[in-house]
């Protein structure tokens, strides 16, 4: 079975669910039924492989759904990761940006699934601030809500495994 099916079978739900973009939709991928799901994970981020530019030196995955995708995907690949919080904490190391250092590296963001882009547009406020860009972001699954064009517009690329419309076709 493709990981299209495989990932309509395990996680999509349907009923009335509020996205994190306020709009409301009656398909939901849970997410995390994937990235539960050891097997379906890893043929996911050696799907993933293809969508990694050459030179990429650090693979960040976004708190909270992409922390597993990104672990996973250096696993599979062999390059480090990092893990971007929503914001920094406010003890320890009081950090946002947690793992490899991101500082004169090439780097890409790792995302499960986009529908507007707010995660990955706050995220990215956070890293320029800093002087960081990414190279692009990746994720599993494109909404296809406007996330990639608001991407575009904010001059970051997307790069989806799958779209909304491939997961969701019976």
């Amino acid at each position: 079975m493709d990981i299209p099916s495989r990932i309509r079978n395990c996680a999509k739900l349907s009923g009335t669910f509020t996205l994190r973009s306020g709009k409301v939709s009656d398909t939901y991928f849970d997410k995390y039924r994937f990235e539960a799901e050891p097997t379906l994970l890893h043929d996911i981020c050696q799907a993933m492989t293809k969508l990694i530019p050459a030179g990429t030196e650090v693979l960040a995955g976004l708190e909270m759904g992409g922390i597993p995708i990104v672990t996973v995907l250096s696993q599979v690949t062999g390059i480090p990761s990092a893990f971007i919080r929503k914001e920094a904490k406010a003890y320890g190391t009081c950090q946002y940006a947690e793992g490899t250092p991101l500082q004169g590296k090439k780097f890409i963001l790792v995302e499960d699934v986009v529908s507007s882009g707010g995660a990955i547009i706050d995220a990215l406020a956070l890293l320029r601030a800093d002087g960081l860009n990414p190279l692009c972001a990746v994720c599993v699954i494109d909404r296809e809500t406007g996330g990639k064009e608001t991407l575009a517009e904010a001059g970051l690329e997307l790069k989806a495994l799958h779209t909304f419309s491939q997961i969701n076709k019976e």
